[in-house]
């Protein structure tokens, strides 16, 4: 396997080794084996990028493109990631512990997402303003540059498509910084993207750590846009570096603290319960939108509790390569520590544990943790205010509507929220109640390329998917003509 990895990072149209000749090691979380030696680039390796791509912007081969051309170039690119989907999987699942099957899912996410976004470049127009007959007034979209997209390691390949499939659509050159956790996908997607025929310098992927090669290009005065998915602390570094060098755009999606209301009414609590233990214990919990926070009315708490539960016992961690597994490996020791530390301090502030709890292994190996239920969690407690990002739902109950959305919206953050209701009413009220950028009605985050993804508050200011982060990879300009009478 490690003989056929691309581990070089990929700068102007080559796989080159980092400048300073610095590696890092990738590990597969399910084994503790090393995967590879990976290219770990510098603010060096960002500089030759950034150069390459600004040389590529204004040499204009794909800048310039009619729209259809891009749209061409993208969807041979999308034939060529799906003819390959099962590697691609494969490189995720090894890298960041997750099981093979929801790898595949991911791959079909991030496929449709190129192919959406190709496909609807040559339908954005422009617009002619309203004016007298002395006058014609255009309003142009013309994209911004060079684009800096830095992208987590939960989703590694469907992640980096939701950033760089509109911003090269539109007409960007982008520099892609995969998550040192999982950087192997993306190289992968490199050689891809070369033989679908993307300009040299139009499309690069430098491997490395945040604080490197992730703060370099955010610091760049040739970086005219910054695209992120990660934590909100390190959205807030970004934007501070952002107002350090050039004011470059920002767009962020952060964490999350997402509750998920269940109220009285509702129909099927096998079915409910079943789809809230999957809104939090899917992909380890290791998912921005989780619903971590389970908001029940009283009334009926005690027993869908139980539900929850008993919907947990299909949903135990497995070998990721297995493709029954529902749950894999949490992604590095670290993270794997962070959320056993999450688990202790709910006991020791009191709520009730009700399910797992304690590290597991597979095979006698591997960083496994099973889906941990805390009942009779409160406002102040770290496991109900704070982004855990693993397996761990905080239970909270409610009396009436006016204090589920109270609690659900006593948070810092606003990515996502569900409700379960069948009262219509009830549904359109408490849907607009609530601070969230997205709301999830008797489902979990059953959306498509269609509808924009993103928050509010600390989660975040930018959105991908839909024609709207088209128009974020895109700057408006006026032309106003005087017409000779």
């Amino acid at each position: 396997m490690k003989a056929s990895l691309e581990t070089r990072a990929y700068i102007d149209d080559a796989f080159v080794d980092a400048e300073g000749g610095a590696t890092l090691t990738t590990i597969n979380p399910a084994t503790g084996e090393a995967l590879a030696e990976v290219a770990s680039c510098d603010a060096a390796d960002a500089e030759a990028a950034v150069a390459a791509a600004r040389r590529a912007f204004d040499g204009g081969e794909w800048s310039r493109l009619a729209p259809g051309g891009r749209k061409a170039v993208l969807l041979r690119l999308a034939d060529l990631m799906e003819a390959h989907q099962h590697e691609l999987a494969l490189l995720d699942t090894l890298d960041m512990g997750k099981p093979v099957n929801s790898s595949l899912g991911d791959m079909a996410g991030a496929i449709g997402c190129l192919r959406h976004h190709a496909e609807s470049i040559d339908k954005l127009y422009g617009e002619v303003a309203p004016t007298g007959d002395d006058a014609l007034g255009l309003v142009l979209r013309e994209p911004l540059g060079v684009v800096a997209s830095i992208v987590p390691w939960n989703f590694p390949l469907m992640m980096t498509a939701w950033k760089i499939a509109p911003a090269l659509a539109a007409g960007n050159s982008v520099i892609l910084k995969p998550s040192e956790k999982s950087p192997l996908s993306a190289l992968r997607l490199a050689s891809l993207a070369h033989a679908a025929g993307l300009p040299r310098g139009v499309f690069q992927v430098l491997p490395g750590f945040g604080h490197s090669v992730g703060k370099a290009l955010a610091l760049s005065m040739g970086v005219d846009c910054l695209a992120f998915t990660g934590s909100t602390g390190v959205g807030k570094q970004l934007m501070q570096y952002a107002g350090q060098s050039n004011l470059k755009k920002v767009f962020l999606e952060c964490g999350g603290k997402s509750p998920n209301l269940v109220f009285a009414d509702c129909k099927d609590l096998d079915r409910v319960a079943e789809h809230a233990a999957g809104a939090i214990f899917h992909n380890q919990g290791e998912v921005c939108i989780a619903g971590s926070r389970l908001l029940v009315e009283n009334s009926i708490r005690e027993a869908f509790v139980d539900k929850v539960l008993a919907a947990t016992e299909a949903m135990q961690p497995g070998d990721p390569l297995d493709p029954e597994s529902f749950m894999g490996a949490m992604v590095d020791q670290a993270q794997h520590a962070r959320v056993l530390d999450y688990i202790r301090r709910g006991v020791e502030e009191g709520a009730t544990l009700r399910s797992g709890g304690e590290a597991t292994e597979v095979d006698g190996k591997g960083l496994f943790i099973p889906p941990t239920v805390f009942d009779g969690v409160t406002e102040t407690m770290a496991i109900g205010r704070e982004e855990i990002f693993g397996p761990v739902l905080a239970v909270f109950g409610f009396d009436g509507e006016d204090e589920a959305v109270r609690l659900a919206n006593d948070s810092d953050y606003g990515l996502a929220a569900g409700l379960w209701s069948q009262d219509i009413d009830r549904i359109m009220r408490v849907t607009r109640r609530l601070r969230s950028g997205q709301v999830f009605v008797n489902n979990w985050a059953d959306m498509d390329q269609t509808v924009p993804f993103g928050g509010v508050k600390q989660s975040g200011n930018g959105r991908d998917k839909s024609h709207h982060s088209l128009e974020e990879y895109s700057d408006l300009k006026s032309v106003w003509m005087t017409l000779a009478p």
